[in-house]
């Protein structure tokens, strides 16, 4: 039984002479949530696109649901869904019509009753008959969250979920990663709010210059990071003080080499 939901192996990608992914590795469990964090121009998206198969890697293997992303792209695409920074949803559409409309694209019956129940999970009842264009912007990103879930994926990956999102929204939507992973779907995660990692992965990998300089729980990343010199408080260092500490190591070390 295959155990892994995702698993990387000297991934590899350039654009031209820009080499943006070197050689990294890393796993992810099933129903656990994963999360990728890495600057600007890391190479977070690109690391997505490839897992789901809207981009072609230079070398390296990526496996997703025990599909091979390369060999067999269409039983990858069946078992995924990708949500990226903004909402895709149109805006000519109900929230109503937009459910439906995916629930077709997807081949399934009972399209109504399938865009019903999410309605009703996502709490957008009340707005179901109504233009999204209309629609808050913590309303378009749990409708682009729901149409998301139709058709049941076992992986979802999230690039920037709550970019643009006030603070009430962003909660919002860690409460629904929360209870995806509850119910055993597979989350995988990449975020500019190192909050919003520190409150929701179960594993963290950072990514910088095209490698994963850190890979482990939010536990295990607080042993990098060196022992506080306060003599009576004792404070715990964030997600974003270890971020910063291992980021800034790296280009040091890689300074003291040239």
């Amino acid at each position: 039984m295959q155990k892994k939901a995702i698993q990387v192996i000297g991934l590899q990608k350039s654009y031209k002479k820009l080499h943006v992914l070197k050689g990294i590795d890393f796993e992810v469990e099933k129903g656990s949530v994963f999360a990728l964090l890495g600057s600007n121009g890391a190479g977070k998206t690109t690391v997505i696109r490839i897992l789901a198969t809207l981009l072609k890697q230079d070398g390296g293997t990526a496996v997703v649901n025990g599909f091979d992303v390369a060999a067999e792209p269409e039983n990858v695409r069946q078992s995924i869904s990708l949500t990226g920074q903004f909402a895709a949803v149109d805006e000519m559409l109900t929230g109503r019509e937009n459910l439906v409309m995916i629930a077709s694209l997807r081949h399934l019956a009972n399209t109504r009753t399938i865009a019903e129940n999410l309605l009703k999970r996502f709490d957008l009842e009340e707005a179901a008959d109504r233009r999204t264009g209309t629609y808050s912007g913590g309303m378009r990103r749990r409708l682009d969250l729901a149409m998301s879930l139709v058709g049941k994926p076992r992986i979802i990956f999230l690039d920037e979920p709550t970019t643009g999102l006030d603070p009430e929204a962003r909660i919002e939507v860690w409460k629904i990663v929360r209870e995806l992973a509850a119910n055993g779907t597979t989350v995988f995660l990449t975020t500019q709010h190192l909050e919003e990692a520190e409150q929701l992965a179960d594993r963290i990998a950072i990514l910088h210059e095209g490698r994963i300089i850190a890979d482990g729980t939010l536990a295990e990343l607080k042993k990098l990071f060196p022992p506080s010199k306060v003599e009576y408080i004792e404070k715990q260092p964030t997600l974003e003080d270890i971020f910063l500490e291992i980021v800034g190591a790296k280009e040091k070390n890689n300074g003291n080499d040239k």
